[in-house]
């Protein structure tokens, strides 16, 4: 018999701070036995029990008033198979550590989001992405995983064992079960060649098809309020690191003014559409250059306190939806918009949850900053841009913050009531249930 102690009194609070929550009991297991000894005494009182990683996800996802279990202690390398190229890990472990430690085997993930102080488990739950048209979001990169379920049984699942559940657990957020292990398909370390060059939006949709022909990793950023876009290229190279970092730019300019400019604007919005364009000249009107191991491109800092929302789209609908959103700032002077609206594009898969499910797509996240902690008043540019992600088919991100509700989801995913009924047999007391997850299953 194991003896667990939770914490109390811990405030939750994700990376953002914009969602936060005081869990009854706070819990770090280091063992199965453990986690087992925490879902029997929630069952025993009645509570509920919500898995974190790193805490990033900027919604309510992660957050209850009941049993928390922060995995960051479970967070072990279990085996490196350099002969198929795929790494066992812990659910718990940062892709900052993997990233590390599968680089000293010479291997690397083919795709990796922004962030990677995020935990495995947590980035294949909800369904992170990069870009890539030939490449899924991070869950398409799993070709096995363990899961504790609710009644403390431990099921393996991959194509071949467990396929049903398999293709749930790969998007499962957070409501299958604790993810005890995840395996990871890798490839040869490599490194990337990041060419970052000034264009207009016009070009680069009337385009489009050249651009992600032309770069295996392509994304766009476009300045709202002007015809600014900043065209991002990375791909594979053998080419020696190249860096074009510098304090000075990236720090200086592109963080402390920016963050003083956008808390003026609260006082003065007509500055936004100004600040857009200034810092586009100042920041991103030449050609850069870098060149560094993967996960390094990939990796980039979201210095500020944000809120976001992040669809998926069907990519033959790019152009269409990103013009109406563009006409809808330009009709509404009132509704400001900071920088930039990131496009990426993705393969589509078969994952029963994936935005991406059956279809490439393309993914548009808006962004408004919190600076100085600050709130921006937002809701006029989120309904708008909610309303056009549904006009075009959209699905949103699952990590991020959306007002869509079960009626929703049944029409936007085929596979929905599957997914459903794999959850309600794995766990038919939701016990992994939290108020995020009740809009969107009741």
């Amino acid at each position: 018999m194991v003896q667990v102690h939770g914490q109390g009194g811990v405030k939750f609070q994700n990376w953002a701070k914009t969602y936060g929550c005081s869990p009854e009991l706070y819990f770090q297991p280091t063992s199965v036995e453990e986690i087992r000894e925490i879902l029997d005494m929630a069952r025993q009182r009645n509570k509920r029990v919500k898995v974190v990683g790193g805490g990033h996800s900027p919604s309510d996802i992660a957050c209850t008033d009941d049993f928390m279990i922060q995995m960051g202690k479970m967070n072990r390398v279990l085996k490196v198979d350099k002969e198929k190229q795929q790494v066992t890990v812990e659910g718990g472990i940062f892709l900052s550590d993997l990233n590390v430690e599968l680089s000293k085997h010479g291997l690397a993930l083919a795709n990796l989001g922004a962030v990677s102080e995020v935990a495995a488990a947590g980035v294949i739950g909800t369904g992170t992405h990069n870009t890539g048209i030939k490449h899924g979001i991070l869950p398409t990169q799993v070709v096995a995983l363990t899961l504790l379920t609710a009644s403390g049984e431990i099921l393996e699942c991959s194509e071949s064992i467990n396929a049903d559940i398999f293709q749930a657990a790969r998007l499962h957020l957070g409501c299958l079960g604790v993810v005890l292990t995840v395996t990871f398909q890798c490839m040869p370390q490599f490194h990337l060649h990041e060419v970052t060059f000034p264009s207009t939006l016009t070009e680069v949709l009337d385009h489009l098809g050249d651009h992600l022909k032309r770069s295996q990793y392509f994304r766009f950023l476009w300045f709202p309020h002007s015809e600014n876009v900043s065209v991002i290229y990375q791909d594979p190279t053998n080419k020696p690191p190249l860096s074009s970092a510098s304090w000075l730019w990236d720090y200086a300019v592109g963080y402390y003014l920016l963050e003083f400019l956008l808390w003026i604007s609260t006082f003065v919005p007509s500055l936004v559409s100004w600040i857009n364009r200034f810092f586009f000249w100042l920041l991103f009107s030449s050609r850069v250059e870098n060149i560094a191991i993967s996960y390094k491109i990939f990796n980039y800092e979201c210095r500020f306190k944000q809120h976001v929302q992040d669809w998926a789209i069907p990519i033959e609908k790019t152009k269409e939806a990103l013009l109406e959103l563009k006409a809808a700032l330009e009709n509404n002077p009132k509704m400001v918009a900071h920088y930039p609206v990131e496009v990426r594009f993705v393969r589509g898969d078969d994952i029963w949850l994936s935005p991406c499910f059956q279809r490439d797509s393309c993914y548009m996240n808006i962004i408004m900053y919190r600076p100085y902690g600050k709130n921006v008043p937002r809701l006029n540019y989120w309904l708008t841009y909610e309303g056009i992600m549904k006009k075009y088919g959209g699905r949103p991100h699952w990590a991020k913050a959306h007002s869509c509700t079960r009626k929703d989801f049944e029409k936007m995913y085929p596979a929905f009531s599957k997914f459903c009924s794999v959850r309600e047999k794995l766990d038919p007391t939701g016990i992994f249930l939290n108020a995020y997850l009740e809009k969107v299953f009741y």
